[in-house]
């Protein structure tokens, strides 16, 4: 190799390809910012790989459908809270996790999630997978430090708190979001837990 080729060699950059969590970050962010700009019907997989300078097929690997790939970008972007305060009262402490899942909710946009149910509806596998989320979800943990709290204090007696329970507080605030669109008034929070939630728990520790 001649002196030019070797000052060529040495002059040239160095292209390093992004791997693992850095490209998963990359390609997330672009996801959530392309469903900011343009919507989730509009969000293609090949919009989403050119801002996140990467290509379809490594998009495809990780998140097979869109709906998936939505939803790994919203909760990258709304992660949710490890604490759960303790406020003094179990209405208190109902009302903060109401309003923290609102806010998570608020964040994805009222047609993101009916596309994603309607997604859902098309495709066994992204229902599976919703339904894997919801009975997974950390919101239960979170709930039954709310209910062992008002125990302690003497709120309510001691209580069972069925699957379906514990996914009610998501499945009324999605219900209100895709109706009403969102962000959701304190007033219609206020009259969830005040109206049903709440009741809902003091009757089945009356039980």
């Amino acid at each position: 190799m001649d002196d030019d080729a070797t000052a060529f060699t040495a002059t040239r950059p160095v292209q390093t390809r992004r791997r693992g969590a850095e490209l998963e970050q990359a390609i997330l962010d672009a996801t959530w910012d392309e469903l900011r700009e343009v919507g989730y019907t509009a969000l293609t997989i090949e919009a989403v790989a050119k801002r996140a300078g990467t290509s379809k097929p490594v998009i495809y690997r990780r998140w097979p459908r869109r709906a998936e790939l939505v939803m790994a970008a919203w909760g990258r972007q709304q992660p949710v809270e490890s604490q759960v305060p303790e406020l003094g009262s179990l209405r208190a402490d109902v009302l903060w996790l109401f309003t923290r899942i609102a806010k998570r909710m608020s964040a994805m946009m009222s047609q993101t999630i009916a596309g994603v149910m309607a997604d859902a509806f098309k495709h066994p596998e992204i229902k599976n997978l919703l339904r894997e989320k919801m009975d997974n979800a950390p919101m239960a943990s979170r709930m039954w430090k709310v209910v062992d709290d008002a125990i302690a204090r003497g709120e309510l007696k001691p209580v069972y708190l069925p699957p379906r329970v514990l996914r009610l507080p998501l499945d009324l605030i999605r219900s209100e979001a895709m109706v009403y669109g969102g962000p959701l008034p304190d007033e219609a929070l206020e009259s969830m837990v005040d109206d049903v939630y709440i009741p809902l728990l003091k009757g089945l520790a009356a039980d």
